[in-house]
C-alpha cells in the first residue's frame, strides 16, 4: 500500500521565499502548506521563529523542525505541543563559519591588532614585544557540534585551549572542564573567553559580574552564542574600569541592537549585527529532508531537543 504526500507547514521569519523554493526540490512529493495559508493539521513543521498563532491553528503530528543552531525562540512559545518531537539543526555549514569568527577575534586580540591600528592613526613607528601563545589560553563556555570546530581551529594555530560542558572529558586533546569548580578554573586560566552556550533557564544572565570578574585582568570576551547569556551592565562596567581589554559581541539581549547603546562607540568593543554564521539554505534543507525520510521509514532521526534542558 502506497503511503499518502506527507503535509507540511513552512513558517521561516526570513528569506521564506528561499525556504520554499528549496523544500520543494527537496521534498517534490509532499504537499507544503506556507504560513499563514495553513490545514489544521500536518504531518511536519518547518520553522523559524514562528508565530504562536500556527501552533494553535495546526496540529503537528510528527515533528517540529528548527531551521537554525538556537531553540530558545522556538522553546518559549506557549503554544509548543509538548507531546511532539523538536529537531534541530546539526552544523550545517555553521560551524566552520563561527570557528572563522572566532580565530578572527583570537588573532585580532593575541597579534595586538586595535594597538597597532592606534598607531597607525598616530603616524607612530612602535613594535610591540610578542605575547606569549602558550599564557593565551581560549576557553570555550560549550563544547558541542559547534564548539567542536572552533577547537579544532584554534588547536591548529596552537593556542591552548580548555573547555567547559556539562560532563568531564575531552575534545581533541583538550580538556574540558563541568561543574561549577570546572567553570571557574576555566574562567581563572582563560586569556579570552568565547560563548557558545545554548540559551536556557539555567545560562540566562549566567555571565554577571561575579563570574566575568573571575578572569584574569586584561582578558577578553567572545560572543556568538545568544545575547541573553550576559549582563550586559555588568560587562560594561569591567570594561570601563580595564579589568577586561576588549568584548567582540555578535549577538545582544535586544536585537537590532539599539542605536542608542553604549556597546556601538565603546572603544574596547567590536560589534557585528549577529553574523558570525549564517544558515546556508541548501545545506539545511537537505539535512531536514534526510530526517524526514528517516523518520517516513520508521528510524529515529538525530538532533533531537530535550525540551527539559532547552537544547
Amino acid at each position: 500500500m502506497t503511503r499518502s504526500p506527507v503535509d507540511v507547514v513552512l513558517a521561516a521569519a526570513s528569506q521564506a521565499d528561499r525556504w520554499e523554493a528549496a523544500f520543494r526540490r527537496a521534498l517534490p512529493d509532499a504537499r507544503i502548506h506556507c504560513w499563514p495559508d495553513v490545514p489544521s493539521a500536518a504531518d511536519y513543521a518547518f520553522v523559524w521563529k514562528p508565530p504562536e498563532a500556527l501552533f494553535a491553528r495546526c496540529a503537528i503530528r510528527r515533528a517540529i523542525f528548527n531551521l537554525g543552531a538556537g531553540v530558545d525562540a522556538l522553546l518559549s512559545l506557549g503554544t509548543l505541543p509538548r507531546d511532539v518531537p523538536v529537531i534541530r539543526l546539526e552544523d550545517a555549514g555553521m560551524a566552520m563559519q563561527m570557528a572563522e569568527y572566532v580565530t578572527l577575534a583570537v588573532l585580532r586580540a593575541f597579534r595586538e591588532q586595535d594597538a597597532y591600528a592606534q598607531s597607525q592613526r598616530e603616524a607612530r613607528w612602535v613594535p610591540r614585544r610578542r605575547l606569549d601563545k602558550s599564557a593565551f589560553r581560549i576557553g570555550l563556555l560549550g563544547v558541542g557540534v559547534l564548539g567542536r570546530v572552533v577547537v579544532k581551529a584554534l588547536r591548529a594555530l596552537d593556542f591552548p585551549v580548555v573547555g567547559w560542558s556539562r560532563s568531564l572529558g575531552s575534545v581533541d586533546d583538550v580538556l574540558v572542564l563541568a561543574g561549577d569548580d570546572g567553570l571557574r578554573e576555566v574562567l581563572r586560566q582563560s586569556q579570552m573567553l568565547v560563548l557558545l552556550l545554548p540559551c536556557t533557564t539555567q545560562t540566562r544572565r549566567m555571565l554577571d559580574r561575579r563570574l566575568l570578574s573571575q578572569l584574569p585582568r586584561g582578558a577578553h570576551v567572545v560572543n556568538i552564542a545568544r545575547g541573553p547569556l550576559v549582563v550586559e551592565d555588568d560587562l560594561l562596567a569591567l570594561l570601563d574600569e580595564g579589568h577586561l581589554a576588549s568584548a567582540t559581541l555578535d549577538v545582544f539581549e535586544e536585537e537590532p541592537l539599539p542605536a542608542a547603546h553604549r556597546f556601538w562607540h565603546h572603544p574596547r568593543v567590536v560589534v557585528t549585527p549577529h553574523v558570525s554564521a549564517a544558515t546556508l539554505v541548501d545545506v539545511s534543507v537537505a539535512q531536514v529532508a534526510a530526517k524526514v525520510a528517516a523518520i517516513e521509514r520508521g528510524e529515529a532521526a538525530s538532533g533531537v531537543v530535550d525540551v527539559s534542558r532547552g537544547y
